[in-house]
Order: C-alpha cells, then structure tokens, then sequence
C-alpha cells in the first residue's frame, strides 16, 4: 500500500490524516496516510529516511522552507513560494516540491464561496511564507489590484518587487490605508491570540466586501468577527483552504481530484461549526 505522511513538529494536531483518508475512499484510492514528527534539527535526514519507501507527503510547520530544499526539482509555484509544503516521490526516485497552499486559497474563494477574483481590488494582511505562496495564484485571477500591507513595509515591498512581473502589486503598512477594497485576506498570525491587524474600518464597503481570515478555530476568529462588525458581506475562515490544499495535493500524487465538499462539510461538523 502506498504510504503518505504530513511531516510537523508539533504535528499530532493535523487533520491531514483524516482528510486524505476521506478522500482515499471516496476515489477508490489504496493509500495510508499517518503523522510524523520530525526532529527540529534533523527534517532532511528524517524526510530522506522516509522516502526509502514513501510515496509523498505533506509539510507543515515548522518545515516548508527546509522541504524547498530537499526537493530535487520545483514546480513553478514552489519556486515562487520559495517554500514546499507537498512532496511526491517521481518515477525515478527524485523528490518534486509543489505548493499548493495559495492554490488552495484561491479554490476555496472561487468554488466554495462562488466569489469572482477578476478585477477586484485584494488586500493581504502580512509578509509572511503564507503570503508569499498565495500571491502568485491570486494574481493568476487577474485581480485589478492587490495590495501587501505589513506592519514592517520594507518585507511588504519586497514581496510586491519579486512578483511585480505577474500583475498590479503593491506594498503598504496598515495604517496608510482608508478606502474601500473588494476583498481583505488575513495572513496573519493575529487572530491565534486573538487580535486583529490594526487597519481601518473603513476599508470595508458594507455589504461588498468579503473577509477571508487563512485562520480558523472551533469559534470565529477575532478577524472574522472584527469583519462582520463593520459590515462586510461575508466573513470566511481557513477551514476551505485546508482542504482544498490537500485536495491539490492529492490531486499531485494520485491523478484525482476529490470532492472537497463533504470533507469539508465533515471538518466542519467535527468542530462543531
């Protein structure tokens, strides 16, 4: 049977197994999918060792940086992403890194939420590895613009300059901005502890716009209800993106592509949501 692990450290938490178990039986797919936690110092040695056997794997944190590189090739979207979080053993027993984390992203706006990205005005909230990977799969949509705002600007506009090439990008602190946007999406660490990235109410247009927090939580994090106090139109958690991304990562090593909407609806129900 072929065997898969997300790698972590911690990593007991994930819900990888249990997504990918649902979509092995759903697609008829012979596969074991369990956790393994790899040593802080050691995720190359640990993921090598692995892969003696392994067919593929996810990565979470604190590894996708180290998995970029391990992986002996890269498709387009890892390289821009400058990080790894799916591996998948090729044919001739190299290891290719992808990224499917903004992929997953864009999935849960455009499918789940039925939301057109074209030609809207995006703002993301942070500079991070998780903006980074969604950046180029967002800008793939076309949108009219997206602003990267950051509490640090200098990082905000590095990232606008390495993906300049790919559409209207541009970098800007939090607090430089005041009119309306289409779309506001936290990749931030804020709503972990329960704050919310100090921008102006006003960038919401009641009733327009929507609120995407990459967070989520058995309750709505402290982004998602910031959002639906001023106003906008809808306020969506992470949750979508989890299983879309793992979706896209399934889709990578078996050639299928699942539903993702009754895993998600599962997810959901086992949080309580």
């Amino acid at each position: 049977m072929d065997r898969y692990v997300v790698f972590g450290n911690p990593v007991g938490h994930s819900k990888s197994p249990m997504i990918h178990k649902l979509f092995a039986e759903q697609t008829g797919q012979s596969l074991d999918y369990s956790t393994l936690l790899a040593p802080l110092d050691d995720f190359s040695g640990c993921a090598t060792a692995f892969f003696q056997e392994g067919r593929g794997a996810n990565v979470t944190v604190p590894f996708k940086e180290d998995a970029y590189r391990l992986a002996n090739s890269l498709t387009a979207r890892a390289q821009r992403a400058g990080a790894v979080n799916t591996l998948s053993k090729l044919a001739d027993g190299s290891l290719l890194g992808d990224n499917t984390d903004g992929a997953g992203l864009v999935r849960d706006l455009t499918v789940n939420a039925g939301f057109s990205l074209t030609g809207k005005r995006i703002l993301l909230l942070g500079a991070g590895g998780a903006v980074r990977g969604a950046l180029e799969p967002l800008l793939a949509e076309k949108p009219a613009s997206v602003i990267i705002a950051n509490r640090t600007v200098e990082k905000a506009e590095w990232l606008a300059e390495l993906f300049c090439d790919l559409g209207p990008v541009s970098a800007s602190g939090f607090d430089w901005l005041q009119e309306p946007v289409d779309v506001i999406i936290n990749a931030t660490s804020a709503s972990l502890t329960g704050d919310v990235p100090p921008i102006a109410p006003s960038l919401i247009e009641s009733g327009k716009t929507l609120c995407y927090d990459m967070m989520y939580g058995k309750e709505p994090t402290a982004f998602c209800r910031w959002a639906s106090e001023h106003g906008a139109a809808v306020s969506m958690d992470g949750l979508g993106m989890l299983a879309e991304q793992a979706g896209e990562a399934f889709f990578l090593w078996r050639a299928v592509r699942p539903d993702t909407a009754p895993v998600l609806q599962e997810l959901r129900r086992q949080l309580g949501l």
